[in-house]
């Protein structure tokens, strides 16, 4: 293809992705509530209205795919080697995203890992993350979130709906702690946690980290968060241990990444 087509041919692939971004977060026709300048109560109320009782197959804001694109497709045009991966993956929206962009680009030497018990959120230890067992116990997990459980049937059929189910895609099930280390990726490109706390968030950097390429992305969902999970406490932890000093990134209140350099 000459340069006026190649161009053309990616803009069209950018209007897919887009418009999948939408329907997967149910924007099309409806607004994402507002974690910048809500307040938390009225943005809870939002949250619990458009993602958990809507149609959407992700809560991700649309912040977050963009970064997460950013990121496929920096990995993609530095040919940094490895998998996608995403620990926590609900209905399977951006797992489904990772897809997606592997398959409009021409990709197929890579997979895309999704890693869930797919029957919800493991109750934490009282005594050591009382804040995680406050809100696993707590009105909005129990009453209106089912402690995030969606089954992997539901999961994979998210990915049939988008005609994105095949032989690319991979299913973890199980607790992160049974399931991560011996999973069969050699190398990862691409390490989205979204395991909500501490225990999962550590499970999935000790069993994961040394496998993410050096040029690729870690990008840790609930980062930001620190009044219902200790998932910030155990990336420091984690951080400070192995040495890590690549600067940490804002994509929004809630979500941060790094690239790995060493």
């Amino acid at each position: 293809m000459n340069g006026v087509t190649d161009s053309a041919h990616m803009a069209t692939q950018d209007m897919y992705l887009d418009l999948l971004k939408a329907v997967l977060t149910d924007t099309v026709y409806a607004v994402e509530p507002d974690l910048e300048n809500a307040s938390p109560s009225l943005f809870m109320k939002g949250f619990i209205q458009h993602y958990i009782q809507g149609r959407a197959i992700s809560m991700l804001p649309l912040a977050r795919f963009d970064n997460l694109k950013a990121c496929i497709e920096d990995v993609l045009r530095n040919d940094v080697p490895g998998d996608l991966i995403e620990t926590g993956v609900w209905r399977g929206g951006a797992v489904i995203f990772m897809r997606a962009v592997l398959k409009v680009r021409g990709v197929h030497d890579r997979l895309v890992w999704a890693a869930d018990s797919f029957q919800g959120l493991p109750e934490p230890d009282a005594e050591k993350y009382p804040a995680e067992a406050k809100a696993y116990h707590g009105v909005v997990q129990t009453r209106f979130m089912n402690h995030l459980a969606v089954g992997l049937d539901e999961v994979r059929g998210n990915f049939a709906r988008f005609q994105l189910l095949d032989n690319q895609v991979r299913f973890l099930k199980g607790w992160f702690k049974d399931t991560l280390p011996t999973a069969a990726m050699e190398r990862l490109a691409i390490l989205r946690l979204d395991g909500d706390h501490y225990e999962s968030t550590m499970d999935a950097l000790t069993a994961l980290y040394h496998r993410l390429s050096p040029g690729g992305y870690a990008i840790i969902d609930d980062y930001g968060e620190e009044s219902w999970t200790y998932c910030k406490r155990a990336v420091d932890e984690f951080r400070a241990t192995n040495g890590i000093s690549e600067p940490l990134i804002r994509v929004d209140p809630s979500c941060y990444f790094w690239q790995r350099r060493h």
